[in-house]
């Protein structure tokens, strides 16, 4: 009986938190097309994550300013190597809400770790952390956020929305927007020519 408990405890679906989903070329939503979701939480409940290759059309610097964390761009000590953080369209639900991705060396009251290598804040503090030199060794900013109800995504990935595999933090953080959907492809060996002439066949 303890054996057969075991087995029945066990979830149906393990748990996609700290990957990434891949858009496939058939993706009827076109909010997702060609998208790369970071999924920060997932459970029988429901699922979370942020688009992390779509990038707004405001920069950082801009943002800053316009939160009047600084009153002058000039006023911003860029992170480490100089690198601009990018700001990304996170994804269609609340898109005036900001959270930022960032490495494990940062850490803050509301901070949450979502692995060893990625933590998600959301509050402005770490922001002034950035502007002031003093933030996580890498980061990203998104704007909203995209989430599924309970059973949304599973079926979704069931009827081949979407592809999966364990996110790489170097893709997260990597200002290249445009190269991180064939990037994350590449994790899985697919080469996304191929995945999009396969798309029409069934």
């Amino acid at each position: 009986m303890d054996e057969l408990k075991t087995k029945n405890s066990a979830p149906e679906h393990p748990s996609l938190e700290g990957h990434f989903l891949i858009a496939m070329p058939g993706m009827s939503d076109e909010r997702f097309q060609r998208s790369v979701v970071y999924l920060c939480a997932h459970s029988p409940s429901g699922a979370m994550g942020f688009i992390i290759n779509k990038a707004q059309p405001l920069s950082f610097a801009d943002l800053l300013t316009q939160l009047e964390i600084v009153e002058s761009p000039d006023e911003i000590r860029l992170p480490e190597k100089g690198n601009e953080i990018s700001v990304c369209q996170g994804g269609p639900v609340e898109r005036g809400r900001g959270f930022v991705l960032h490495s494990g060396d940062y850490d803050s009251e509301s901070t949450v770790t979502v692995d060893d290598d990625v933590s998600l804040t959301p509050t402005l503090d770490i922001l002034k952390s950035i502007s002031r030199g003093i933030g996580p060794r890498s980061a990203m900013m998104v704007l909203g956020y995209a989430g599924w109800g309970a059973g949304q995504l599973e079926d979704e990935i069931a009827s081949n929305g979407w592809l999966t595999c364990r996110a790489d933090v170097d893709i997260i953080f990597d200002r290249r927007l445009d190269e991180k959907y064939g990037r994350a492809l590449a994790i899985l060996g697919v080469d996304p020519a191929f995945l999009a002439s396969e798309a029409g066949h069934a």
